[in-house]
């Protein structure tokens, strides 16, 4: 399950494009480093470096650097205000850093914020299946799935592992059976059959 790239207005996603496609044709690897530097390079990219900051941060995810992509989002967020978007991106860019906790938290914000915002809720989705919360992330991807309105397949295929995954949870067929808890440390209990 891979974590998705956040949604973005088309006019984002053609300067981000522009500024890629500007990397690739000169033989580059998209990397944020090549992307820094085409802004710095060209007097056409001077314009580039007054770029939105939530369309830099979305080029570094796509670039796969979610360190500078994470800063950036921040930048947006004290430029613009914590927005759905910028928040949904904060929480792509630590899910990407394995942030799971941080990530769900920023996630869960950015849905309150906008309970149609599809990436957001699918982003959710990942993060709940990272942490094997199987049956909430279920209901998440499929929340994500309706708001996309069954059109996107890396929607319904993290619904369908989640789907997957939910059904091999074992069930208790005894309800007679005793449990007990086993503390693990930290205030962390286990429940085990006896």
């Amino acid at each position: 399950m891979t974590c998705p790239k956040p949604c973005s207005d088309p006019i984002s996603r053609a300067i981000a494009a522009a500024v890629l496609s500007v990397l690739v044709l000169a033989g580059c690897e998209p990397t944020s480093q090549n992307i820094l530097d085409s802004i710095e390079d060209t007097e056409q990219s001077r314009a580039m470096a007054q770029l939105d900051p939530l369309i830099l941060g979305h080029s570094f995810m796509d670039a796969g650097d979610p360190e500078a992509a994470l800063k950036a989002f921040y930048r947006a967020g004290a430029e613009q205000g914590l927005t759905a978007e910028i928040l949904s991106g904060l929480g792509s860019a630590n899910l990407a850093l394995g942030r799971l906790g941080q990530a769900e938290k920023l996630l869960r914000t950015a849905v309150e914020e906008d309970p149609k915002f599809t990436a957001a809720w699918n982003n959710l989705g990942v993060v709940l299946a990272n942490r094997q919360i199987w049956g909430e992330a279920r209901e998440v991807f499929r929340l994500a799935f309706a708001l996309s309105n069954g059109e996107s397949t890396e929607i319904r295929d993290n619904l369908a592992l989640a789907e997957d995954k939910f059904e091999e949870i074992p069930t208790i067929s005894d309800p007679n059976a005793k449990f007990r808890l086993v503390r693990q440390g930290n205030g962390r209990y286990l429940l085990t059959g006896t």
